[in-house]
């Protein structure tokens, strides 16, 4: 979670965003081990993403909500997920963070066909870790998850964990036109060699600013997960303490955040526990400050005004249970690197790219006949000196290749001057070390953050067979070739 490198980016050009909301979500009742079915349709819809006297803003939801249904399974209960396509181009889902079948992965071309106009695709596994995930399309990601394709799916413990109230805040930036419209532009060369598709509006659960009810001495569990196309965000909840309970759905040792902020990139989720010792009848906001000069407030919380609901505080929050992860045998690890490379300023090192140069150089220029990095279908980023774009295809090559049961120790070197949220399917990651430094609290990670310069050290055991993506979080940056695959036989 810490990065160990500055948190600001300078003023970039970026909007200026406004805030969202927060949604209470009950505890499902515990099932029997019978198969749970459920149904997902990806379609046209709308949502009042901005103020209520706004016209709502047409979007692609999953059952015509913005963000989809809060999908709420159990831990070791057989899920079957029939997902229909309702949009007039090609689909699929995948299962952010979820442990697997390569089958069931969602990625178009390699682990699945693509789910056509009018066809349906069932989804079955077994999720064998307790935690915060989520799902979203791995097809034309870019374009569906910036319509607001997009969903929670949290697998409940076995055992039930003891807090007054468990929250999902799923946090999307939209870039929307001064008609409340999704702005158009997606893959700009602009965005596919910089910081991405940042927008100018974030919610909370897809709705416009409000509070978020609370009670003075309630002990709340907060589940936020960033489903932004680009943006980072940093998290600071004034006049309260959180303790990081989870990474990416799964435990770590509990923590306060280095300097009080949360760090979330994109498809990251960071489990809080919260502890509500502010007054009764006060409020304090959440403020997001990641960039530089143009921090907001995201939410705030809103205390009722009835007594606390406890004389004395809790005591510090206990471990969450871990999860069945195997433990990398780091001896006897083999070792793999991967090179990220690319982008504006990134020093010209992306064989066949022209252009590279700052931005201020950038700017200044008359951009005809100019070739820049992502233009025209160009890619714009390179991992090892090769660039996948697109969302994944047939026939992909692996980067590398492990024995099922091997532990990988696993190097991802940032060369670039932009942040990367490096996503693996498939697996966990173990976080050795973070520029030479150990990386405390026992954190595994589907989606590691790396600030520009940043070498990250991490294992984990090649248990799960299969071709895998392993590819930046920034869609325009994975669309525009910061994309591989391993394969695990």
């Amino acid at each position: 979670m810490n990065s160990g490198s500055n948190l600001f980016l300078s003023r970039r050009g970026f909007l200026a965003v406004t805030a969202g909301t927060a949604l209470s979500l009950p505890m499902r009742p515990t099932r029997a081990s019978a198969i749970d079915e459920r149904t997902l349709r990806a379609a046209p819809g709308q949502a009042q993403l901005t103020r209520p006297d706004r016209p709502p803003t047409p979007t692609w939801a999953y059952n015509d909500t913005v963000p989809g249904p809060v999908l709420r399974l159990r831990q070791g209960q057989p899920v079957r997920i029939t997902v229909e396509n309702g949009l007039t181009e090609d689909t699929t889902v995948h299962w952010h963070g979820i442990r697997l079948a390569n089958a069931m992965d969602g990625v178009p071309g390699l682990t699945q066909p693509p789910i056509a106009p009018a066809a349906s695709f069932v989804y079955e596994f077994t999720p064998p870790d307790a935690g915060t995930f989520w799902y979203h399309p791995h097809a034309d990601s870019l374009v569906q998850l910036g319509r607001g394709l997009a969903g929670a799916l949290i697998v409940e413990e076995a055992e039930p964990v003891a807090f007054d109230r468990d929250l999902i805040w799923m946090l999307q930036d939209w870039r929307l036109a001064a008609d409340g419209r999704i702005a158009g532009g997606f893959g700009s060369a602009m965005d596919a060699a910089m910081s991405g598709r940042v927008g100018n509006l974030v919610t909370v659960n897809g709705t416009a600013p409000a509070d978020q009810s609370v009670r003075a001495g309630e002990r709340i569990r907060l589940r936020l997960a960033n489903a932004a196309l680009a943006r980072m965000m940093a998290l600071r909840f004034e006049g309260h303490r959180p303790v990081i309970l989870a990474i990416d759905g799964q435990p770590c040792d509990p923590h306060e955040p280095e300097h009080g902020r949360l760090v979330l990139a994109p498809a990251m989720r960071v489990d809080i526990a919260l502890d509500m010792q502010g007054k009764p009848g006060g409020r304090y906001q959440v403020v997001d400050d990641f960039y530089d000069g143009l921090a907001y407030t995201l939410a705030a919380l809103a205390y009722d005004k009835a007594p606390p609901l406890r004389v004395h505080p809790l005591d510090l929050p206990t471990a969450l249970p871990r999860n069945p992860l195997p433990e990398p045998d780091l001896d006897s690890a083999l070792r793999q690197e991967i090179v990220l490379q690319g982008g504006m300023m990134g020093g010209g090192k992306l064989a066949g790219v022209g252009g590279m140069m700052g931005m201020s150089g950038m700017m200044g220029m008359n951009m005809k006949g100019v070739t820049m990095p992502g233009m025209n279908g160009t890619p714009a980023w390179a991992i090892n000196g090769v660039s996948m774009t697109g969302d994944g295809h047939a026939g992909m090559a692996p980067q590398f290749t492990l024995r099922r049961g091997v532990t990988c120790h696993l190097t991802i070197r940032n060369e670039t001057a932009w942040w990367h949220p490096m996503h693996v399917h498939g697996f966990s990651l173990l976080l050795l070390s973070r520029n030479g430094a150990p990386v405390p609290h026992r954190q595994w990670q589907d989606t590691v953050l790396l600030a520009p310069k940043d070498t990250v050290e991490c294992a984990f055991v090649a248990d799960n067979p299969g071709d895998w993506m392993l590819h930046c979080h920034v869609a325009d940056h994975q669309m525009a070739g910061l994309m591989t695959v391993f394969r695990v036989t």
